[in-house]
């Protein structure tokens, strides 16, 4: 019989003009998003002259396409936009309360988090509104025998705490399996229990909260697809809270993860979405809103725009009471990073470099993973500016304090040196920093 033939992808090919995007450049981007998502995959420019052609990739490696596309042109971009059909599974509408204890029960099971590693962040998913969402949790609470009151929310609000220190302290990678658990054996039942409509309301804030710290610490982990399903969850439970602050501080949140990966007018969108979504807003929170806008807007060269929020987040900061929150706070040094973000995204390194260092100065000292990551920031930026004896000496404080803090986004820092030190090993005392670094490196993997 003969074969059907395949008609050209036009779409394909026109979205591919528009970015002046090669064949040889896509598949490279591809395969470099397949990593990410934990699939291997080998394709070339041949591979894309067959996608223009008419054919159509194996369905596991069409995130990684898709994901290529949207970066690639600064957008998102979707399968229907280039006439596939999307393989992604239907987010469940209907038990919210279901979907916290199935994601949370995967993510505390060590035999089930390669799959869950593999989730790839979507720069396309669209985010439900706060209206939306008010009027969701429906018929999961049909059944209940338990009976919930405020100290039980306390419970909530306590063991966020108490998660949120450990997170600065050791690390996610030991923090968030005990969230998950909690999640699993504590919290997901008290959002089935009975309680007075207050309680019930409070429960489901709090328990909004501890989601939104649990997807934090994935996407820290570099697990970004889980990160994102997680805050999908506390937006849900923000809704059917009734709680505009938490949705809007979870916005924000999913705009700073946005915004790490690259996508800045993304990044943009939803910070500008969770500004608007706030309800009467005090300082802290009209400063921790702006620094994310401030920063977002860098990314499209919006200086103006940029600078003007980075003001009012400064102007709103200082009239801020000195609370320290464990979920959604904004203190000096979150200004001072946001600032370093900003100047360097508006080609002031040099000032970005004085932020940074501003920002551990500022920061607790229990804040060690946050410290690290800054840190191994500051490294990074010295070196592309080829400082490179200023990059050797703060990597080496940087190694100090990786070896006792479990967190991937540092083994990813110590990636980036071992990656950068070869090409100057004649410069006096890189050999060593990088035998020390490769020695951490195994320690860690051990």
């Amino acid at each position: 019989m003969a074969r059907r033939p395949r008609t050209p992808n036009a779409a394909l090919a026109a979205l591919m003009r528009s970015g002046g995007i090669g064949n040889a450049q896509l598949a490279r981007r591809v395969n470099a998003a397949g990593r990410e998502l934990g699939v291997r995959l080998h394709y070339d420019k041949t591979s894309v002259s067959h996608w223009l052609a008419g054919s159509v990739p194996k369905p596991e490696a069409r995130p990684a396409l898709i994901e290529a596309l949207s970066r690639l042109l600064g957008r998102p971009v979707t399968c229907a936009e280039i006439g596939w059909q999307s393989e992604e599974e239907p987010v469940a509408k209907h038990d919210m309360v279901a979907g916290v204890i199935d994601l949370s029960r995967a993510d505390m099971d060590p035999t089930r988090r390669g799959v869950l590693k593999t989730g790839m962040y979507a720069a396309v998913l669209a985010v439900p509104r706060y209206e939306d969402l008010t009027e969701r949790l429906e018929a999961a609470s049909a059944g209940r025998t338990v009976h919930v009151g405020r100290s039980d929310v306390e419970t909530v609000r306590t063991m966020t705490d108490k998660v949120a220190d450990i997170l600065d302290q050791v690390g996610a990678g030991h923090a968030r399996p005990m969230a998950a658990a909690f999640l699993v054996n504590t919290a997901g039942p008290y959002l089935r229990a009975s309680g007075t409509d207050e309680v019930t309301r409070a429960m489901r804030a709090a328990v909004a909260d501890f989601v939104y710290l649990t997807g934090w610490m994935a996407m820290y982990e570099d697990q970004q697809g889980l990160g994102q399903k997680y805050y999908l969850r506390a937006l849900d439970l923000a809704g059917a809270a009734e709680d505009h602050l938490t949705y809007c501080r979870t916005l924000r949140g999913m705009s700073l993860q946005a915004t790490h990966l690259g996508h800045g007018r993304k990044g943009l969108e939803l910070a500008e979405a969770a500004a608007e979504a706030a309800p009467s807003a005090g300082p802290r929170l009209v400063a921790f809103l702006r620094g994310q806008q401030a920063a977002a807007a860098a990314m499209t060269d919006a200086r103006h725009t940029a600078l003007g929020w980075l003001k009012e987040a400064e102007n709103a900061l200082s009239r801020a009471d000195d609370r320290r929150d464990a979920v959604g706070g904004y203190d000096q040094a979150a200004y001072f990073f946001h600032e370093a973000h900003v100047r360097w995204h508006l080609g002031d390194h040099e000032a970005s470099i004085a932020s940074l260092h501003r920002s551990n100065a500022a920061r607790s000292p229990l804040e060690r993973q946050g410290r690290l990551h800054c840190t191994g920031v500051i490294a990074e930026r010295q070196f592309r500016m080829r400082h490179i004896e200023a990059a050797c000496q703060t990597w080496g404080t940087f190694l100090d304090e990786h070896k006792t803090i479990s967190s991937a986004r540092g083994d990813k820092h110590v990636k980036t040196m071992l990656k950068a030190l070869p090409a100057y090993r004649r410069v006096p005392g890189v050999q060593e920093l990088e035998e020390r670094a490769r020695q951490v490196a195994a320690l860690k993997a051990a």
